[in-house]
């Protein structure tokens, strides 16, 4: 299992909201690249990075995503998220050197996207982004309730040949009040690796998801606040 501690940005700063809710925001930090390099420094292996101004449809920070990526110099293994909607948003971030591109609102309102993407670019280097509420799907930064079940989604996109889920009940992200293991377990039954992210607040919680044989864990406010460092959030994972 791996552990990707989370760096959301948004005006050019670390951030963390919550529930999704722009209002809701905490700033952690002017310069994303330091954090990242911290997390290095800690131990960490990857790095789940998110665009919010992207994902809210307010601008984006692709250029300075770029500088993240490009200046960890391979220290990481970075996982790219928050509003990437189109083939053309897509690539360049491959291009840069994202390890991963996580498609989100786009694979439920764009359908057709996910087998043309996985085409140009590979199963290995996409995941799709789920984010939920009550087992319903979330979109456009979590403003929006499509109708959709989460299970139908997460089966549609496994048969158009996604192999990663991200999985977050957009209720419990950046509360502190423990990720929805059982909905991650649910869709990784559905024959995909899932990342559970939103809600872990301590290592008993990544002990749990290791212990439910997740793909993965994705934690923010929970290091940002120091309730556990990065290096014994992945000794816990390891273990």
């Amino acid at each position: 299992m791996i552990l990707l501690p989370a760096i959301d940005v948004r005006h050019g700063r670390v951030v963390r909201l919550s529930q999704g809710e722009a209002h809701r925001e905490t700033v952690y930090g002017d310069d994303p690249l330091a954090v990242a390099e911290r997390f290095a420094d800690e131990g960490a292996g990857w790095l789940h990075l998110v665009d919010l101004d992207r994902a809210f449809g307010d601008g984006d920070n692709a250029a300075l995503l770029g500088r993240v990526i490009a200046g960890l110099g391979g220290r990481l293994r970075v996982q790219v998220g928050g509003g990437f909607r189109t083939l053309e948003a897509i690539e360049p971030m491959l291009d840069l050197g994202a390890a991963r591109v996580v498609i989100g609102t786009a694979a439920v309102r764009s359908p057709e996207l996910v087998p043309a993407a996985v085409a140009r670019a590979g199963s290995g280097r996409l995941a799709v982004g789920i984010d939920a509420r009550a087992g319903m799907v979330a979109i456009r930064g979590w403003r929006e309730e499509t109708g959709e079940r989460a299970a139908d989604v997460a089966a549609r996109v496994i048969a158009q040949g996604i192999r990663t889920l991200v999985y977050t009940d957009v209720t419990r992200d950046g509360m502190l009040e423990g990720p929805d293991l059982a909905g991650a377990a649910a869709l990784q039954a559905l024959g995909a690796d899932v990342i559970a992210s939103g809600g872990v607040a301590s290592l008993e919680d990544l002990r749990r998801a290791r212990d439910a044989g997740l793909a993965g864990a994705i934690v923010g406010r929970a290091i940002y606040e120091g309730r556990f460092t990065v290096g014994a959030a992945v000794a816990a994972v390891s273990a």
